[in-house]
């Protein structure tokens, strides 16, 4: 009788079945590290003439006064000691703070850098899982499905997004390095790269927190790192020293844990409003939703509502059958390595953003694909391969079924990264695909307000108030309609409704006491400003509305020049001394304490770059102001006073 070989396949060796036994890799290599940057480019060339969207787009780079500065030593502070919009990723941070530094807001250069990235993630994919398969078309083919599939639009073509494709690039660097030690386990500088790069994309992205079990299953399949039980070929086992390696990746993971509970511990929803059993239904449908979105990826979204309605028992009984079915068939069929590592390394890397701890307001997210979905690739990829194996003519076949499922792939994401290209686009099409969306509403109505189509907007927040009545961000934006159209009192009972909703609601306060402004009630106007900039202290438009008011109120009592300028001051220095209006309200400061000279200065400075924007009529009203500095005198503004009883 004979008996198995002992002989395992090396990870550098072509597998059987494969052409990259056949085909010269001395100038294939090259020529696929340059053919998935350019299906790439088919699908999201386009995203650079896409603007910013106004769904965290604003609090991650246009409005956010450390990221607009670019790259200085007080935003690398504050990037590493600073929890912002409920997170903590100071890498992330710093590639937005880069981007203004190289393109200032310029959406074009924003959307090319997540284009560069995601790139470089296909590329470093593609050749990891050649170095450790050997198999030279399969982990192409890998690669370009995750290079182009449309559930990638989300996570590349949404600026806001760039923790995704960054802690992808360095997810992929992990991999890269662990192979190398892999080779060489006894070697403390490839290990300190592992945990290097490891960390690295932790400060990216919290997701990457199931990365020491993904390296696990790499060394079941295919780095084949376990130890075997018998000779003969008996059931595979974890040696020690795999589990001990994996340690201090494990206490990153727990420090990781700790700060993104601290960081989102007001963004989770309560189990008293999504009671765990709908967590867990939710869960199980998203898994096989997921599953179902490879194969037909339609009516994408960038937000997908909680229906209730979808987590009837028969959805959640069949999605539970057909999970627990699949890691049945896996378990039976484990002596494919391929279908193991390949199963566990979906269903484990979307545990994290799976909603059982619920962050927001999604029940699930196309991003959240974005490293999950490789496992479900390799599992295709070489299932369809070994179920070929005795085909005549495989070759031919699964080329040309290959580059037939590329091209639907680019054309069906062409055509998904197209509806980002602008908010009221974007929110339209979610609309289209979703029903009862509260944030499309919302976000929708704030897009047609940016662009004057005031009776589509008011539409949009009222089927948003009647979805759910209590939304603070919904009634806050009301009450800046209001405002726009000089219905003050409309105006200030929608952000009181809002601040009801949500006390520390940085922007109702803003819009409070802009709203208390516009009535001649400085008093109340202050008080918000200051409780906005309590809330978030680079509020650069509350810093420059209180310290107008501080230099140029007509009652003494009100004003207060030295605070004034220093609160104008920050303003100035927060956004580069590149706003006129923030420049004459410095000035303006200035003349307030007696330093005249600063102030015709200043005020000067604020006139030219309301030249250079074309605002004619702010550069006359600050030219108007330079000659009561010259002449000695501060200037009041008497433009609210009419309104006071």
């Amino acid at each position: 009788m004979s008996r198995r070989s002992k002989k395992t396949l090396s990870p550098t060796k072509a597998v059987a079945g494969d052409t990259s036994a056949f085909l010269p890799a001395r100038w294939t290599v090259p020529a696929i590290c340059i053919f998935l940057p350019a299906i790439i480019w088919l699908v999201f060339g386009q995203t650079l003439r896409h603007d910013f969207v106004n769904y965290d787009d604003p609090e991650y780079v246009f409005k956010n006064a450390q990221v607009v500065r670019g790259l200085t030593l007080e935003g690398i502070a504050w990037a590493f000691t600073h929890v912002h919009s409920s997170n903590w990723h100071p890498l992330t941070w710093i590639s937005h703070m880069l981007d203004c530094q190289f393109y200032g807001l310029n959406p074009g250069g924003h959307h090319l850098t997540n284009t560069l990235l995601h790139a470089a993630t296909a590329i470093l994919l593609f050749l990891v899982l050649r170095q450790m398969t050997g198999a030279l078309w399969r982990s192409a083919f890998v690669a370009a499905i995750f290079a182009v599939h449309p559930l990638r639009v989300e996570s590349v073509a949404w600026v806001a997004e760039r923790k995704d494709v960054l802690s992808g690039l360095f997810f992929m660097l992990t991999i890269s390095a662990y192979v190398r030690y892999a080779r060489a386990p006894r070697s403390p500088f490839r290990y300190g790269l592992v945990v290097l790069f490891f960390a690295l994309g932790l400060m990216c992205k919290p997701m990457l927190v199931s990365m020491p079990f993904v390296l696990l299953l790499l060394d079941y399949w295919p780095l084949n790192r376990f130890a075997t039980l018998h000779q003969d070929g008996g059931q595979p086992r974890i040696p020690r020293r795999l589990l001990l390696e994996k340690l201090p990746l494990l206490g990153l993971v727990i420090a990781s844990c700790i700060v993104t509970l601290f960081a989102q511990r007001e963004s989770m929803a309560p189990v008293s409003r999504i009671t765990l059993p709908l967590r867990l239904g939710n869960a199980a449908v998203a898994y096989t939703d997921y599953i179902r979105q490879i194969f037909w990826p339609a009516d994408l979204a960038v937000l997908y509502p909680w229906e209730e309605v979808r987590l009837g028992l028969a959805s959640i009984a069949l999605s539970i059958v057909l999970m627990a079915g699949v890691s049945v068939a896996v378990f039976f069929l484990r002596r494919h390595r391929y279908l193991v590592t390949g199963w566990l390394w979906y269903l484990v890397m979307l545990g994290p953003v799976i909603g059982i701890l619920q962050v927001g307001n999604q029940a699930r997210a196309d991003r959240y694909t974005y490293l999950p979905q490789i496992g479900l690739y390799l599992v295709l990829t070489w299932g369809a391969m070994e179920l070929c194996a005795g085909w005549r003519y495989r070759r031919v076949l699964l080329a040309s079924l290959s580059s037939v499922i590329l091209a639907a792939l680019v054309v069906c994401a062409r055509a998904q990264a197209s509806y980002w290209r602008d908010s009221e686009t974007l929110w339209s099409h979610a609309l289209s695909c979703t029903t009862d969306n509260i944030i499309a509403e919302g976000n929708l109505g704030q897009a047609c307000y940016a662009k004057g189509k005031m009776s589509e907007a008011m539409m949009h927040f009222q089927n948003s108030l009647r979805i759910a009545p209590n939304q603070a961000p919904i009634h806050s934006s009301l009450g800046v309609f209001f405002l726009e159209m000089g219905q003050l009192n409309e105006s200030l009972a929608h952000l009181q409704q809002a601040l009801q909703i949500e006390p520390n609601f940085a922007d109702a306060h803003f819009n409070l006491g802009n709203t208390y402004l516009q009535m001649g009630r400085a008093t109340e106007a202050l008080s918000h400003y200051n409780r906005a900039l309590e809330i978030d202290p680079n509020d650069t438009e509350a810093l420059n509305n209180m310290a107008w008011i501080l230099a140029t109120w007509p009652e003494a009592l009100t004003r207060d020049g030295a605070k004034a300028v220093a609160l104008a001051e920050r303003a100035d220095i927060l956004t580069q001394k590149t706003k006129p209006r923030i420049a004459a309200t410095l000035a303006a400061a200035y003349a307030e304490t007696g330093r005249f000279a600063d102030a015709i200065k200043t005020g000067q400075r604020a006139m030219e770059l309301a030249a250079a924007e074309r605002n004619a009529a702010l550069a006359d009203s600050i030219r108007d102001q330079i000659q009561l500095y010259q002449s000695g005198a501060a200037f009041r503004d008497r433009r609210f006073m009419s309104a006071l009883p």
